[in-house]
């Protein structure tokens, strides 16, 4: 085993040969939007990104459904399906079987196996202070999501939100194996701090070089913070360095992403060859997650 649960990495990656190992991974939740075909496609592009941000080709999926049929139907299944088939179609990974349940509230998702060169894999521990650290997504969609389900959120954004979610992260990943990445991992729910606590070494952050969905702050100065945003802040604020930046600024770092972007450290020198992101900061030795404001 070269990634594992121990480490906290973002799929499993396990040596078959010198030059192969196999990539596992399994995800799925339940809906976070309204529309059932990009429920589907969401959840299809969360899946896929953990084999992506280990620099990992994927190769095929096994679906994971839990419905309850005799209260909504099998026809929005069958459009959560479809929108799946259709992300993993866009990535060119086949669907090659899957299980499913009877349940009281809708889940959905699916286990992703790739491959990687395990001299090749993008881990959490790799890198080194100076290493320039880019974000490949805008955040806000934990805000988003509550604010939909409260019938609070504005369409516009509810549609460039549910775009965000459904983008694939494999240019970015092809983008980030080029530039040489040290170390990389998905931001989905731990929040940009919580994952930034997991890449080894700390960090020195630019609060006004992170992006955000433009009307996401809104929505935060209404306090439609979800739970797992909370959680996050508890769990990590003692972590971090804050620079004296508002608990509100702080909420949103640590806002709970699904399909977020990648958070990619990438060499100093090569920086300048990585153009699927924004700059938000570089690697520290110490450990220390410090804000500048």
């Amino acid at each position: 085993m070269l990634h594992g649960a121990a480490a906290r990495d973002d799929a499993a990656v396990y040596r078959i040969a010198p030059d192969r190992a196999l990539v596992a991974t399994v995800d799925f939740f339940t809906p976070i939007v309204d529309d059932p075909s990009d429920f589907g496609a969401i959840a299809a592009a969360n899946s896929l990104s953990d084999v992506y941000v280990v620099g990992a080709k994927p190769l095929f999926a096994l679906g994971i459904t839990a419905f309850p049929r005799a209260k909504l139907g099998t026809g929005l299944l069958e459009k959560i399906i479809a929108g799946g088939a259709g992300k993993l179609a866009e990535a060119g990974v086949p669907v090659v079987g899957g299980h499913s349940v009877d349940d009281a509230e809708p889940k959905f998702g699916y286990t992703v196996i790739g491959e990687v060169d395990p001299d090749k894999a993008v881990g959490h521990d790799g890198a080194r202070a100076g290493d320039v650290l880019f974000l490949t997504k805008p955040l806000g969609t934990g805000l988003v999501t509550t604010a939909i389900k409260r019938g609070l959120c504005p369409p516009d954004l509810e549609r460039e939100a549910v775009r965000v979610m459904s983008t694939l992260n494999k240019a970015a990943a092809e983008a980030m194996l080029e530039a040489g990445a040290t170390a990389a991992t998905d931001i989905t729910g731990y929040g940009l701090i919580g994952h930034l606590a997991n890449l080894v070494g700390g960090a020195d952050v630019e609060l006004g070089a992170v992006p955000f969905m433009k009307g996401v702050r809104e929505l935060a100065e209404r306090n439609v913070f979800p739970d797992g945003s909370r959680r996050n802040h508890a769990a990590y604020r003692e972590l971090v360095d804050w620079g004296g930046i508002p608990e509100l600024d702080q909420m949103m770092l640590c806002d709970a992403q699904t399909s977020g972007g990648i958070l990619a450290a990438i060499p100093p020198e090569n920086a300048g060859l990585f153009k699927a992101g924004v700059r938000i900061g570089v690697m520290r030795s110490d450990g220390l997650i410090r804000i500048h404001a």
